[in-house]
């Protein structure tokens, strides 16, 4: 014989074999007997959670199985294969629930003793039925929103909404230097009653750190809509690049399109290349320059996201404009200095 261990059936004042219904109305009687704001005795607190736990289990099919064929000691891992698995491992259970959260959220949220024991003469409240102080006996007492994982227990499973994202979009100038961008956001928030929301906005405040590329996300916890049944979404913004009037963004090298006549192409050129922090930087070439060839400049790009004192390069990426036309005279100049191969 199995050894049972704690009787979750007597904690809560019922009998092996009860239904789904009766151990709900025995939850909720124990409960709210036992409950340290209605109970002053020393033990209450404990038997408080040990009612919690008996509800635990005994409300959710796969554990009250367990418990039922190997009692408490098999239910915490005791039973090989207790789990009814194929895999021969222990089924271990341990209550670590919160039981003030567990009876907050199997009646919905709200705080029955505000209504049931908060007018001073109602100590001798029968707990068998609490509702009836609405004209609401029996299950009829849940409200509305009390929901049912799974179709059993009495619990509400909060899961989070999916992330919330933003575009932060910033200048190639914001993330040279590094600023502060503060993001308005409009969220639904619960209302004291934890029934009904209200709709607010907030202000987040991102440090836009110098030299962080593109894509970096910056995540704000929990600052999405919360509802009653709802773990509030994490808030995300994203860095995007705003379009640069000169520049385009390599990660940390900026590259700069220097454009150079034909001429300048093949006889040699002098550029002026602009920097983000307002200076120009010369570099002149006599060499013969092919559409699309590039010349670095060493530490004049964006810091680097991981070592802000040092930075990535300016990249000259020359463009060559071809001329429109040319007159009958160049063309045999050119014919005759040019080589054919």
């Amino acid at each position: 014989m199995v050894k049972m261990g704690k009787d979750y059936y007597s904690i809560l004042g019922i009998q092996k074999g009860a239904s789904e219904d009766e151990i709900k109305k025995a939850y909720r009687k124990q409960a709210l007997k036992y409950h340290p704001d209605k109970n002053k005795s020393p033990n209450a607190e404990d038997k408080f959670k040990e009612i919690a736990e008996a509800y635990d289990v005994l409300s959710d099919p796969k554990k009250k199985d367990i418990y039922d064929r190997f009692g408490e000691e098999g239910l915490k891992g005791g039973i090989p294969g207790g789990g009814g698995g194929t895999n021969g491992a222990n089924f271990s259970y341990t209550f670590q629930g919160d039981p003030h959260a567990m009876f907050s959220e199997f009646f919905g949220g709200r705080n029955p003793f505000d209504s049931f024991f908060g007018r001073g003469g109602d100590e001798d409240m029968d707990v068998d039925d609490p509702f009836s102080a609405f004209g609401m006996g029996g299950m009829g007492g849940f409200p509305r929103s009390f929901n049912v994982r799974g179709g059993h227990g009495g619990r509400v499973e909060k899961r989070q909404d999916p992330p919330v994202t933003y575009d932060l979009k910033v200048s190639l100038e914001e993330v040279f230097s590094g600023c502060t961008k503060k993001m308005k956001i409009s969220r639904k928030r619960l209302n004291p009653d934890g029934r009904t929301t209200r709709s607010e906005d907030k202000i987040l405040t991102v440090e836009v750190k110098k030299g962080w590329k593109e894509g970096t996300k910056i995540t704000f916890p929990k600052e999405g809509d919360e509802t009653p049944t709802n773990i509030p979404a994490d808030v995300v913004f994203v860095v995007k690049d705003k379009p640069h009037p000169v520049y385009r963004r390599d990660g940390s090298d900026i590259i700069y399109p220097a454009k150079i006549t034909l001429r300048e192409a093949l006889c040699g050129c002098t550029v002026k290349a602009p920097t983000l922090d307002g200076r120009s930087v010369t570099m002149a070439t006599q060499d013969i320059v092919r559409p699309g060839m590039k010349r670095r400049l060493t530490g004049e790009g964006l810091p680097l996201p991981k070592c802000p004192d040092r930075r990535g390069d300016l990249v000259v990426e020359f463009e060559v404009k071809f001329p429109d036309k040319l007159s009958q005279s160049a063309r045999e100049t050119i014919a005759k200095v040019l080589p054919t191969s």
